[in-house]
């Protein structure tokens, strides 16, 4: 497995990342993709590995698939916002930072790609059509 990872990706993502493929007996080897031109790299880098999956790290989220990804399933990104701002009136209001929960997502949302599968000849199955939140056709 191949594990492609931005320069936004946090050590501690990449740890548990790594903590994971460990736990479930595969082999994670990464790649560091820094700006586009590394992508395709990245992919021979991986194909000539012989890798049999990808995991990439932290991008926009939904906006992955929307922009040709396969799919994606991650947090709601506008859930997060929403969080934050109320975060920004508490403080604007006296409370200290520190003194702030720390709030972990708690919608999620899968987005699926059906123009992207269809060109790498994949077919999705009804169930995940079924779950996902937004498909593009």
């Amino acid at each position: 497995m191949l594990g492609l990872r931005t320069p936004s990706v946090g050590i501690f993502h990449l740890q548990a990342t790594e903590e994971a493929a460990r736990a479930l007996g595969l082999d994670l080897r990464t790649v560091e993709v820094a700006a586009p031109e590394d992508i395709l790299p990245g992919f021979e880098v991986a194909v000539g590995a012989g890798a049999e999956g990808l995991v990439v790290g932290h991008l926009r989220g939904p906006g992955y698939a929307r922009d040709g990804g396969l799919l994606t399933y991650g947090r709601d990104v506008s859930e997060q916002f929403r969080l934050a701002a109320g975060y920004v009136d508490k403080i604007l209001k006296g409370a200290k930072p520190a003194d702030l929960p720390i709030q972990r997502p708690t919608r999620f949302q899968l987005v699926v790609n059906l123009k992207t599968a269809k060109t790498l000849g994949l077919t999705i199955p009804p169930a995940i059509l079924d779950l996902a939140d937004e498909v593009i056709e």
